[in-house]
């Protein structure tokens, strides 16, 4: 549910994603409780800049290379800002949009899951299609609008000021999308792409070696190259308006010099010149839903691996295009029509940094490097453009950039992810000169640490009984081979651990209360007790409970995990994998990771005026910003302000 400053309630679209040119639907609308705004109050200029994974100790090590932090640091204070329980961006941002804890909000992972399926599902939101449709021949034309679904609860802060008249921008915000009727904003982390996924690219190749497969987070296309010429087949979103929502799809074509290496790409109208090693710039491109009647407009950039002697083509995510947007992006909606017709088109993706692309050989490192690099660059772009046309009160703006390389980089790349902190301590300075009066508030959500072994936490488990297989093969074993009427608990997500309930499972065996409890002690024991076979290390430092409120009981886990510094939850864990180990060494390209004990990984915090507060929190930044315009917290469970 998407909470208002008033009245709970969803978005609602009516949108050409579904309905193309029909003309059935308007552009998008919003329908939600008003409330008649107080009387203005002192209005200062308050900016915070949200940096996404800014690690306090990496900061430290290199003061001197970072002097527009030193200078805010000597100018004001600089601290250690305490995460949350999980240290996860969406856990960790959804805090600070509402003050609140995440029993109280409701995002405690990545990764949830529906306790009547066993599920998993993005924590984030979905969309859910039209209630109402025509069935006409293999196409089903909607009747009413579609839904994006907020899962977050709670008021956004900036929803607050904007009733007391305060002006309001807050630009990519995590975890708002759709974003929050209130000012002006760009939503940020948990948009899609155009398919509805968090990022899938495309590479296409001629190897005779490889094959056509689909890879975590993209697909490999192997085709054919026939005298220079290849036509590659892009695909799009599924489309809505046919019975077996097959993927809609455009043609490019490449027409590859003979000799020299460059070529000529075409889709539809655009057309575009690369050299090997170049990138092009955005292109856009209608994919239809019905012939000469639907279609929906996204874009995507492509990178010229090699044309000689091999063919190698990525083609990034089909990001909605914010000119023509398919789905909600901005609030207005005209707002992000407005930024990309004077400041240019920019990725709309959620996570724009193509860390699945790098981790399954797409990209070398060199060449994520500067594909994070256009990211950062729309984010500088989007910057400039928004302190232009700034209209005073409350500024935000967020920056991925830090945290998507500290991923990849971590512990290995030290110059590398130094040369990305450097780019946002150029963004401080100009800030700072842009708006020399303003309150400024430079924050983070997490920090980092190593990701050396992976954690298989349902094998874990299955080893001391709690969890029963059907013995299946150990292949690619997920909660589909378990034994319910014999298992006890079970993990899915990064750091979340389920008891199998009576009454909230549907074959749940524990029962509520003294059973319950006894489990969890049991559990927590045991937990603690984890040594790595191979060091001897302790392999989780912390267990935690969630304490929910009661709406948020059914959907939170019964535990959250706090593994120690190296160790994180494996890949398969997240999506309730049961591989044949308790834990293996991390040979994966991500390196880097903060889904770990919380204590393990401060965020940073700088503030233009020394802060008072010895140990501050998220949600006493929230907290904060509200006091600086004299608003009063939502609540006693939220912040307290630091100065």
């Amino acid at each position: 549910m998407l909470a208002r400053s008033c009245a709970p309630g969803g978005v609602v679209l009516r949108s050409r994603y579904l309905l193309g040119s029909l003309g059935l639907a308007t552009i998008f609308g919003v329908l939600y409780t008003s409330c008649k705004p107080s009387h203005a109050l002192r209005s200062p200029k308050v900016i915070v800049l949200g940096v996404d994974g800014m690690d306090p100790g990496f900061v430290e090590r290199h003061w001197e290379a970072l002097p527009n932090l030193r200078r805010l640091r000597d100018r004001g204070s600089f601290s250690r800002l305490g995460t949350t329980t999980p240290p996860q961006s969406p856990v960790a941002w959804s805090t600070f949009i509402t003050g609140l804890e995440p029993g109280e909000h409701g995002i405690f992972d990545f990764v949830h899951r529906d306790p009547a399926t066993l599920q998993p599902f993005s924590s984030m939101g979905r969309t859910e299609e039209a209630r109402f449709t025509l069935p006409l021949g293999p196409y089903v034309l909607p009747l009413s609008g579609s839904r994006v679904i907020s899962f977050r609860r709670g008021t956004a802060f900036w929803q607050t000021l904007s009733t007391h008249g305060i002006p309001v921008t807050v630009i990519r915000m995590p975890t708002n999308y759709p974003p929050v009727e209130a000012g002006r904003a760009v939503s940020g982390m948990g948009t899609p792409d155009l398919r509805g996924t968090l990022g899938t690219f495309t590479f296409y190749t001629d190897d005779p070696e490889e094959l056509s497969r689909s890879v975590a987070g993209g697909q490999i296309i192997k085709i054919d190259v026939q005298n220079g010429r290849a036509l590659l087949p892009v695909e799009g979103p599924p489309n809505s308006l046919r019975r077996d929502h097959r993927l809609s799809s455009v043609n490019m074509e490449v027409d590859v010099d003979p000799t020299n290496p460059v070529a000529r790409l075409a889709v539809g109208d655009e057309t575009a010149i690369l050299r090997e090693g170049e990138w092009s710039d955005w292109i856009t491109a209608d994919f239809p839903l019905i012939p000469h009647l639907a279609s929906v407009h996204g874009m995507f950039r492509v990178f010229a691996k090699q044309f000689h002697p091999r063919f190698e083509l990525y083609v990034s995510a089909i990001n909605i295009d914010p000119v023509s947007p398919a789905l909600p992006v901005s609030t207005p909606p005209s707002l992000s029509r407005k930024i990309s017709r004077e400041a240019g088109r920019y990725y709309t993706m959620g996570i724009p940094e193509d860390t699945s692309a790098l981790r399954q050989g797409a990209f070398t490192l060199p060449e994520f490097l500067s594909q994070t690099r256009l990211v950062f660059e729309d984010e500088h772009r989007l910057l400039r453009y928004t302190l232009q046309h700034s209209d005073g009160g409350f500024l935000f703006f967020y920056f991925s950039s830090v945290d998507q390389n500290s991923h990849m980089l971590w512990g290995k790349h030290e110059l590398e992810l130094l040369d990305v902190y450097r780019s946002i301590d150029e963004c401080v300075g100009e800030v700072m000169r842009a708006e020399p009066s303003a309150e400024l508030i430079v924050m983070s959500d997490h920090g980092f640490t190593t990701f050396d072994r992976a954690v298989h936490l349902n094998t874990w488990l299955e080893h001391r009984g709690f969890l029963a297989v059907n013995g299946q093969q150990r292949e690619d074993m997920t909660l589909d081979a378990v034994d319910w009427s014999s298992t006890e608990a079970y993990a899915l997500g990064l750091n979340g651990l389920y008891l199998n309930l009576t009454g909230r499972e549907e074959h749940g065996i524990v029962k509520r209360g003294e059973q319950s409890a006894a489990l969890l002690a049991n559990l927590r024991e045991q937990l603690l007790a984890f040594r790595d076979p191979d060091n001897g290390r302790q392999v989780i430092e912390a267990v935690y409970e969630p304490h929910a409120s009661k709406d948020n009981a059914a959907i939170a886990p019964d535990l959250i995990i706090g593994y120690g510094r190296g160790y994180r939850a494996s890949w398969q864990t997240g999506l309730g994998g049961i591989p044949s180990q308790e834990l293996e060494d991390n040979t994966d390209a991500w390196i880097g990771d903060h889904c770990i004990n919380p204590a393990d990984v401060p965020g940073v915090l700088f503030t233009s005026r020394e802060i008072r507060e010895p140990h501050p929190r998220l949600q006493d930044v929230t907290a904060t910003v509200l006091q600086l315009f004299g608003v009063r917290t939502a609540s006693p469970e939220s912040g307290h302000p630091i100065f």
